[in-house]
């Protein structure tokens, strides 16, 4: 495999360079690697340069990792703004929706008896319809909020404060941990600083602790821990159930390579760890403990998912519907289908998918299949999308559409709640045509996904990757393909010390990272074909300080 001709003209993810010729960038800088902030960046003087920077010696203050941390801090500070009215005028219906600033921590303060008792998930009696781990995240913040000076007079208030304090703490973690797991993509993390959907549905509901364990868990298996890993990946499943997703993408990686060790690691520390905070409760309530369970299998069509917007359709024109019995089997088949489809896609395909892509196609086929899509859903796929599809047009395009969907049911709930005619209030028709655009943009992102595995030349995680495309080298084993990354980074003037810091396969893939296929489908007629061609050295001089990132 030759390498290009420099003068050559550099297609959209390659490795950028600085602009006197030398060797590529130690940080991969939007500005260069992705085409919307490129042109965007033409109304600001241009792509960053060398001496623009941050974070390089004599960089100043201003490195990556804070200014990351700095946009998340300015966006939590819109979504508080954002909830002002319910902040000053409480959290009452219809007003609560006509402003966009409903909150289930407001809402069930009082309706699952924190008021009383700080721990009534735990009660007799309990109504809880949340995993346990939640439920000792909700009673610790009713402990807080409760021994703060003032709570009497607006207790509600009170709560959701402390709330949101804990998520933006978790909000900077997620982060700061997926900008770690990036690797030298560091600035795809603040496709998560910003984002539309986490400062508008991040205070919704304690969905952002999952994320943030989740997140944890994913940089612990990069950094091929996959204990530790598999033990975030259980509390976050004691928080939310779809932490466990990710498991589904490391046995696909691990039939593919035929190294089962890792996904049995990490499977291992899962399980301990959803057991162990399980168990307490089984034991000691295990009626509470079965109050989400029973609630999960029992309920019927959720707003904003397919299934509740086929009922409101057929309500319209007279068709059936869809009848609470039938709906589990429905959805959870539909579910079942979906990761046949990934699955068969990831053993087949005839390079090695990411984690995060893996992981990004299997939570979203989770979120479009499921009996039910809460607003604040979306906080789940925007971490795993910043690693798995990594380019700001296609990211706006989803957000855009998923803030149009916030809208939409709120709107589409006032009416309800307000008893107002369609006239005076968003027609259902809307409602249903938000639902199925906000499902589009997430099949597009899907689309996406599927394609850049199909096609990694076009993935920008590893078409950007200094070492070159050593992905490619389908016969090698890790320590072989490190060998070869170190010439090519030899040859372009890189200190091949780099092969041990930047990730050449996959960021996030731990020991899966390199690994050669191993599976009888995939490993006939690999090896010597994809070996590359030798790598010139280059002139002498041309050095690169890493200091960046």
């Amino acid at each position: 495999m030759s390498q290009p001709s420099p003068s050559a003209v550099r297609p959209e993810g390659t490795p950028e360079r600085h602009p006197d010729g030398g060797a590529p960038l130690p940080v991969s800088l939007p500005s260069r690697t992705d085409g919307l902030v490129r042109r965007l960046s033409e109304g600001l003087g241009g792509p960053m340069g060398r001496h623009t920077v941050p974070g390089r010696v004599g960089g100043g203050f201003w490195t990556p990792m804070r200014i990351l941390i700095l946009l998340t801090t300015l966006s939590a500070v819109v979504a508080v703004l954002l909830k002002s009215p319910c902040r000053m005028g409480g959290w009452g219906a219809p007003n609560v929706y006509y402003a966009g600033c409903y909150s289930d921590w407001a809402a069930l303060y009082s309706a699952r008896g924190f008021a009383e008792n700080a721990f009534a998930p735990f009660a007799a009696g309990a109504s809880f319809e949340y995993p346990v781990l939640m439920s000792v995240v909700a009673s610790l913040a009713a402990v807080v909020a409760q021994s703060l000076p003032g709570h009497d007079l607006n207790p509600s208030l009170a709560y959701w404060d402390v709330n949101f304090l804990f998520t933006a703490v978790l909000w900077i973690i997620t982060v700061v941990v997926t900008a770690r797991t990036a690797g030298r993509r560091i600035w795809d993390a603040a496709m998560v600083a910003v984002a539309p959907g986490i400062i508008l549905a991040g205070s919704i509901n304690w969905d952002l602790w999952a994320v943030a364990l989740l997140a944890v868990g994913m940089w612990l298996f990069a950094g091929r821990r996959p204990l530790l890993a598999g033990i975030l990946f259980g509390l976050g499943a004691a928080m939310k159930l779809y932490p466990l997703l990710i498991l589904g993408a490391l046995l696909i990686l691990a039939v593919r390579t035929l190294r089962f060790a890792p996904f049995l690691w990490a499977l291992a520390g899962t399980a301990g760890a959803w057991l162990a905070v399980n168990i307490p409760l089984m034991v000691g309530n295990v009626e509470a403990w079965k109050v989400f369970f029973t609630f999960s299998g029992e309920r019927g069509p959720g707003l904003s998912s397919v299934w509740h917007a086929w009922n409101v359709t057929m309500g319209q024109i007279g068709g059936p519907q869809i009848p609470d019995g039938r709906l589990s089997l429905l959805a959870y088949g539909a579910f079942f289908l979906c990761c046949c489809a990934i699955f068969v896609l990831g053993v087949l395909c005839r390079d090695r998918p990411r984690v995060a892509q893996l992981t990004f196609l299997i939570v979203a086929a989770f979120v479009l299949t499921n009996k039910v899509y809460s607003p604040q859903f979306v906080v789940w796929l925007i971490p795993l999308a910043a690693l798995a599809v990594p380019r700001w047009r296609d990211f706006l395009i989803w957000q855009f559409f998923e803030v149009l969907h916030f809208w939409a049911i709120w709107m589409y709930l006032a009416k309800g709640a307000s008893g107002s005619m369609s006239q005076h209030s968003m027609d259902d028709t809307v409602y249903v045509l938000a639902v199925l655009a906000h499902m589009l943009a997430t099949a597009y992102l899907m689309f996406r996904v599927v394609e850049q595995m199909l096609q990694p030349a076009h993935d920008p995680v590893r078409a950007s990757l200094p070492g070159g495309q050593v992905w490619r080298l389908r016969g090698l084993e890790a320590p072989e393909r490190r060998e070869v990354a170190a010439r090519r980074l030899a040859g372009v003037g890189v200190d091949p010390a780099e092969v041990d810091r930047v990730a050449l396969d996959d960021p996030t893939g731990g020991h899966y990272d390199g690994a050669a296929d191993r599976a009888p489908w995939l490993a006939v007629g690999a090896g010597s074909a994809d070996r590359p061609e030798p790598v010139a050295p280059a002139a002498p001089g041309r050095r690169y300080d890493s200091s960046g990132s």
